[in-house]
C-alpha cells in the first residue's frame, strides 16, 4: 500500500497548477476518530495541526502550508490537535 504524501509549504503556481483555491473547504475542531479512504484524497491544510495513523504504519503530523495525498484504500486514525481547516478534492 503506497503512504502518505507531504508536500511542506508548495508554492502559489503549485497551489494553482492544482486548482487547490477552488476545492471546497473542510472543518473540523479537535478530536480524535477512525477513516477509511475509498478514493485518494489531496488536501492543502490552512490551518490546524492532525497526527495521522496508517493502520499498521507510523504516525505521520500534517499542519497548515502542507499539502497532503492520502492513498486510496489506507485506514488510519485521525488525532486532531488543533482545529482543522483545508482545501480537499476527492479522486486522481
Amino acid at each position: 500500500m503506497s503512504k502518505i504524501k507531504i508536500e511542506q509549504n508548495p508554492n502559489e503556481q503549485r497551489l494553482q497548477s492544482l486548482g487547490v483555491l477552488d476545492w471546497p473547504i473542510w472543518t473540523k475542531e479537535k478530536s480524535e476518530f477512525p477513516w477509511h479512504y475509498d478514493s485518494p484524497e489531496t488536501c492543502y491544510f490552512l490551518d490546524g495541526e492532525v497526527v495521522v495513523t496508517p493502520k499498521g504504519g507510523e504516525p505521520v503530523q500534517i499542519g497548515k502550508g502542507d499539502l497532503v495525498t492520502f492513498p486510496a484504500g489506507m485506514s488510519c486514525t485521525w488525532q486532531i490537535r488543533q482545529a482543522v481547516r483545508k482545501h480537499y478534492s476527492f479522486g486522481d
